[in-house]
């Protein structure tokens, strides 16, 4: 976890730091009194900095104590008859330096529930950067006292490496533009800082903070950052560098890796940036048809980039279209020479396009091919006997014939409004036509704005027809 991640959740609880003598009088009887019968058992689930518990002094656990350690366990056994007020269950923690057993704090966590953790905060004030620490849990119901738990053990290092991490690839110079294809082999190196335990990284600025999930009963759920390769790996001793082969996200163009070292509390070095360079990788995508027409299934053919196609086949695509039915991606698998077949029905409103990039079998994702038909007219053809567009002809309470003819084929109706008034639909003939009568209720000038929709749904472009009536 990291520095800033602790300085948020640590608050969450509250601690009190209660002196042995206090402490002692209070068990004693001579302090508030408990009820009689209250059972306390060892406390389970023990967690540190939302770390787990480590009760191997040989390999404690590394945390940041800057602002104190908070500590937890769940409480155990029942509450006393009591349960508010002085007869609550509570938890208490001591901690001492294993340098030095006889130098004891204990803090305690004044009300506690059976079953879920309970923490307190261990206070910056008795911890010291670099020593190691154990510190032990224990349950109290009324007058009933539980065992101490097993030891926990952590070391803490309060000091982040001084020093961003070194980085180069050796098959991805920096700029030059690169031959794609292969995974991009990048070496990060500590940079003369003797405690890094390994390095982050992300091909966007600003790392992420580790985040620790808290499950039910409030037991933390913490996991090793390192099991994520595409993000963590160890360095190969601690100190030294770390080798990774990763894919930038997609495509060509300029790429920046953000990396970062770690040392063994989880504390951030500055980043480091690595930027390079790869050459348009893109497949081809070809109709199988002499022409493409609206609303039609068309065949293509998707070739790969060869240079692609050499360094590690490529087992399949991603179609992106953006037609009638909004965006949609479609995958679609490669033969064994890299090549394979879609049926696209292209039915944009205003002319069509589509994206396709390709997926090589070591994971590499190319660039992205754009295919277009380049604007497409779909809106009516529209025409009077007696309004003439863009001129002045009949008059007021003057009816005129309205014609409706289609650009593309399987129109089934036309939709259309005077001066953006209340819309009116009317059926097409089978060929696809239709006509209307209107009469202007008065002189002036108008608009007449009609779309087409097609027997599968589609609504087509509108078309504005200009007339004035005398």
């Amino acid at each position: 976890m990291t520095r800033t991640e602790r300085s948020v959740t640590t608050t969450r609880w509250r601690a009190g730091l209660v002196a042995l003598g206090a402490l002692a009088l209070a068990l004693l009887g001579t302090g508030p009194a408990h009820a009689a019968d209250g059972t306390a058992a060892t406390p389970t689930d023990l967690f540190n900095g939302y770390q787990h518990c480590s009760t191997d002094p040989t390999a404690p656990t590394f945390l940041w104590g800057g602002n104190g350690v908070f500590v937890e366990g769940v409480a155990q056994g029942t509450p006393p008859s009591n349960p508010t007020g002085s007869g609550s269950m509570s938890m208490q923690y001591r901690v001492w330096p294993v340098a030095d057993p006889t130098q004891t704090t204990t803090v305690a966590r004044d009300f506690a529930t059976a079953g879920y953790e309970a923490g307190a905060l261990l206070p910056s004030e008795v911890l010291a950067d670099g020593q190691t620490y154990a510190w032990q849990a224990q349950t109290l119901s009324g007058t009933s006292a539980s065992d101490w738990s097993p030891a926990c053990y952590v070391t803490l290092d309060d000091v982040r490496p001084d020093q961003p991490p070194t980085v180069t690839s050796p098959n991805y110079p920096q700029n030059v533009f690169n031959q794609g294809g292969e995974p991009v082999q990048f070496t990060f190196g500590a940079n003369g800082v003797g405690d890094v335990a390994g390095y982050e990284y992300d091909w966007q600025q600003g790392l992420a903070a580790v985040v620790v999930p808290i499950g039910d009963h409030g037991i933390p759920q913490p996991t090793d950052p390192y099991s994520d390769p595409k993000h963590f790996v160890h360095a190969t001793t601690l100190g030294g560098s770390a080798t990774v082969g990763l894919i930038p996200p997609s495509g060509s163009g300029p790429y920046r890796l953000w990396v970062r070292s770690l040392d063994r509390a989880g504390n951030p070095s500055d980043e480091t940036d690595y930027m390079f360079y790869v050459k348009y990788d893109g497949p081809t995508a070809t109709p199988l048809v002499p022409a493409v027409h609206f609303d039609k299934v068309t065949p293509f053919r998707l070739t790969p980039n060869p240079d692609l196609q050499a360094i590690s086949p490529v087992v399949g695509y991603s179609v992106e279209t953006f037609g009638a039915n909004g965006q949609q991606t479609t995958q679609v698998n490669a033969a064994g020479d890299g090549s394979a077949e879609v049926n696209l029905t292209l039915n944009g409103a205003y002319g069509d396009f589509f994206y396709v990039s390709s997926t090589s079998a070591n994971g590499w994702i190319s660039s992205s091919y754009w295919w277009t038909t380049g604007p497409v007219d779909t809106s009516p053809t529209v025409s009077s006997d007696v309004y003439a567009e863009n001129a002045s002809s009949g008059g007021a309470g003057v009816p005129g014939t309205f014609a409706f003819t289609p650009k593309v084929k399987g129109v089934a109706s036309y939709t259309y409004s005077v001066n953006w008034g209340t819309p009116t639909t009317v059926k097409a003939t089978a060929g696809g036509s239709a006509q209307i009568s209107w009469t202007p209720p008065e002189s002036g000038w108008y608009d007449l704005q009609v779309y087409a929709t097609t027997k599968d749904g589609i609504q087509l472009a509108p078309y504005d027809y200009y007339f004035t009536a005398n």
